[in-house]
């Protein structure tokens, strides 16, 4: 029998509780990170997604970048990032991105895109060449690549990941029920797959759920467990947060406890590592997954 969520009234749902402040970003490490993405015409996540964390990450001189443009061929209800017609993409963003992070002196990399699914390719020899470009010029950086679905393009998904990054990760976002709602031009069981063939090939896998949408404990269990029998290393979760009013609303404010829990059942159902909390993000402390 599967569990209904209770739905909070419309008040309750507006009124984000007191785990969720963050701090504004400030500071002088933040301010360097910040000229530095305005100087090499980059885009990050951390904006585009209006991240919580990106206070805390920029001001340890870490960032996610974003290629391949700032607007994605999607419409996910729950996602900031502007969809339409993206512009041709810059061959020479790979570069860019590279000088950037190392001027930086970035340890850890995370490296993520927007849907480009009017591409053949899918925007594969861009993530290619810019995972070149940054392990040709800072060797000792390590790197997680966020990449997106390739709607069944295995050949695409293979030149993505093969450059060399030490973990490959690809957002599932909810539980199945929710796909059509969610993420109305991507399908649970293809993503699967798609984590599925990224482990088959060798690398570290990694994926990430939104909680609030709707979901229920059940299934949030059974999206573990099919996450598991699909070969998942690494499993966040954090609570989503609606980025405007065009948006997705907020059926359910997660507790810390709750979240602590998830990640007590997710080791309990194999996966290697759970980072689970209420301001958790994919990327974040994205240093620490390269060692699982």
């Amino acid at each position: 029998m599967i569990e209904l969520p209770v739905i909070p009234s419309t008040e309750q749902r507006k009124k984000r509780p007191d785990w969720l402040r963050v701090k504004l970003p400030v500071g002088p490490e933040y301010a360097k990170v910040r000229k530095l993405v305005d100087t090499y015409k980059l885009h990050t996540i951390c904006e585009s997604g209006n991240c919580p964390n990106m206070g805390e990450c920029w001001g340890a001189g870490t960032a996610t970048f974003m290629i391949l443009g700032n607007v994605c061929t999607r419409s996910c209800t729950f996602c900031a990032v502007a969809t339409g017609r993206p512009n041709e993409y810059d061959t020479d963003e790979p570069r860019r991105v590279a000088e950037a992070i190392v001027l930086m002196k970035v340890k850890h990399a995370v490296i993520t895109s927007v849907n480009r699914d009017e591409l053949k390719d899918r925007g594969a020899e861009i993530w290619y060449q810019t995972v070149r470009a940054v392990k040709e010029a800072s060797p000792t950086t390590t790197i997680e690549t966020l990449i997106p679905d390739v709607k069944s393009n295995w050949d695409a998904l293979i030149r993505m990941i093969e450059a060399g990054q030490e973990v490959v990760s690809h957002n599932m976002e909810t539980v199945e029920r929710l796909y059509r709602r969610v993420r109305p031009q991507a399908r649970y069981e293809r993503s699967l797959e798609q984590i599925r063939r990224t482990k088959e090939y060798g690398q570290r896998t990694k994926t990430g759920i939104m909680l609030g949408l709707g979901e229920t404990t059940d299934e949030v269990h059974k999206a573990m467990d099919d996450l598991a029998e699909n070969g998942l290393d690494i499993l966040t979760l954090g609570q989503y947060l609606q980025p405007t009013k065009m948006h997705h609303e907020v059926i359910e404010w997660i507790t810390p406890e709750q979240f602590d829990r998830y990640r007590e059942e997710g080791l309990r159902r194999g996966l290697k590592y759970v980072e689970a909390g209420p301001l958790v993000r994919s990327s974040y402390h994205a240093e620490r997954h390269v060692l699982v």
